[in-house]
């Protein structure tokens, strides 16, 4: 089994890119070095009483724009060359969804499972702490968020952590992910996973890229298989089933299952979670290897768990027409281009998987003008398209009916606006990405994406001066 560097992954793709750009070398050196690496180590109490040294990154990688934006991932994985990779990816993707942040990424190394909430508590306190103490959180510096293994209640506790140290009037903007009473947003929980459905639809509704794998155009009637059911994996499997797709294949941590004639997400769900697994689940088929589903028979495959799991030594055996990148990192540099010699269509991560700092953006701005979305106009809308239904029913001799009224007259909330927003964000992002593939005669999205990612980069930086 060949071993991958992940951060060494994303400077290939950003080569390949660099070619088709006008940057000097010097600014190309700029945007691909990570600026910052902090490295800290800290000592927590067990509930036991014991001590245990804890290992944590930030990395901060491009700070063309400030704040720069990156979550926190809890995995025993977690390593320096994963955390900058990361805070690359954070800075190529908020470039190409045209969200104004830099990137970055941290990371504490345990294994969540092996640890007591109140020791996580403690945990997350703490390394907030040492963050504090750099200077590597703040709205206006550095705005983490949920990534694997944490979740609006450790951005909770990180939200605390700041405020007991600073008396900052936006402190609520120094984290997002946050639980809503304590200024989260609505459709944050969902956002990654509705942002790769999203981006999915729009790829399937391109008669061009359909018509390159012979597939027919929309989401309605495709197959599909997703690895790894956590927030990410099960949004998108839940919307894009919502859409007409089945659901033929799962992996997870304990194994795979297929059924060709389709899986019920929501039993799936229940299912494991009153048995801890998804082996056993109805007529499923139990696969061999827990990374078989990878290479089971559907239209689109949807890796939804951490990097480097399409390797130059299983892509060959890839049958999907799709990847659809909703991890950060799922396929490696020659597994992609073994995908897409067989022709495959490859939705890449920097683009697909940005719904979640898209919302995140959303909630930050949110938390600096101090007032809820929709919060100003929902009620002056509804009171409005009432007024202009009761003309209709005037003129027409037509009454609508209550149910009418209410779906007809209905003002946006935070919910709804927060998803026109995703919705139109993932839709132009795509757009562009495409349109920049067909001007360099390109057959590839990712390199089309990192270009895209790369010009705005380049450009903030030749506006500051730094090079005379």
């Amino acid at each position: 089994m060949s071993t991958y560097k992940f951060y060494e992954q994303v400077n290939k793709n950003f080569d390949k890119a660099a070619r088709y750009t006008r940057f000097d070398k010097g600014i190309l050196a700029q945007i691909k070095i990570c600026n910052t690496v902090y490295h800290v180590t800290f000592p927590v109490r067990r509930d036991d009483g014991s001590i245990e040294v804890i290992e944590g990154w930030r990395v901060e990688h491009s700070h063309h724009k400030l704040p720069t934006k990156g979550g926190i991932r809890f995995s025993h994985k977690v390593d320096e060359d994963e955390t900058m990779a990361l805070a690359a990816l954070m800075s190529y993707k908020c470039a190409i969804v045209d969200v104004p942040f830099g990137g970055a990424k941290g990371g504490v190394k345990i294994s969540t499972r092996e640890y007591s909430e109140s020791e996580i508590e403690r945990i997350t306190r703490r390394y907030t702490y040492e963050l504090i103490k750099k200077g590597f959180i703040g709205p206006g510096v550095d705005v983490p968020a949920p990534d694997y293994g944490t979740g609006a209640r450790e951005m909770g506790w990180i939200l605390d952590t700041y405020r007991q140290m600073h008396d900052d009037l936006n402190a609520e903007g120094c984290v997002t992910g946050k639980p809503i009473q304590q200024g989260g947003i609505r459709g944050r929980t969902e956002a990654t996973g509705r942002g790769v459905y999203f981006g999915i639809r729009e790829a399937c509704d391109s008669k061009e890229d359909m018509n390159k794998i012979g597939l027919e155009t929309g989401v309605e009637g495709k197959t599909f298989v997703v690895q790894g059911l956590g927030n990410v994996g099960y949004h998108a499997s839940k919307y894009m089933t919502e859409a007409g797709a089945k659901l033929v294949g799962v992996a997870e941590i304990e194994g795979s299952i297929y059924d060709e004639n389709g899986i019920d997400l929501e039993k799936l769900m229940a299912f494991r979670k009153d048995t801890g697994s998804i082996i056993g689940f109805e007529n499923t088929k139990e696969l061999k290897n827990r990374d078989d589903a990878l290479m089971a028979e559907c239209d689109i495959l949807i890796p939804a768990a951490l990097e480097s799991q399409i390797t130059g030594d299983n892509a060959d055996r890839v049958k999907a027409k799709i990847v659809a990148e909703a991890a950060n990192g799922p396929t490696t540099a020659d597994a992609h281009d073994i995908l897409k010699k067989r022709g495959a269509l490859i939705i890449p991560d920097s683009y697909l998987n940005a719904g979640g700092v898209v919302v995140s953006y959303f909630e930050w701005l949110k938390n600096i003008q101090h007032v809820r979305y929709g919060r100003l106009s929902k009620r002056f809308d509804e009171t409005s398209m009432k007024k202009i239904l009761g003309v209709i029913e005037n003129l027409s001799d037509r009454r609508f009916t209550q149910e009418e009224l209410d779906n007809l007259a209905h003002g946006a909330g935070e919910y709804d606006l927060v998803d026109s927003g995703l919705e139109e964000t993932m839709i132009t992002a795509y757009q562009q990405i495409a349109e920049i593939r067909n001007e360099h005669d390109l057959d590839d999205l990712r390199t089309a994406a990192f270009i895209n990612a790369i010009n705005k980069i380049g450009i903030m930086y030749e506006q500051m001066g730094i090079f005379p």
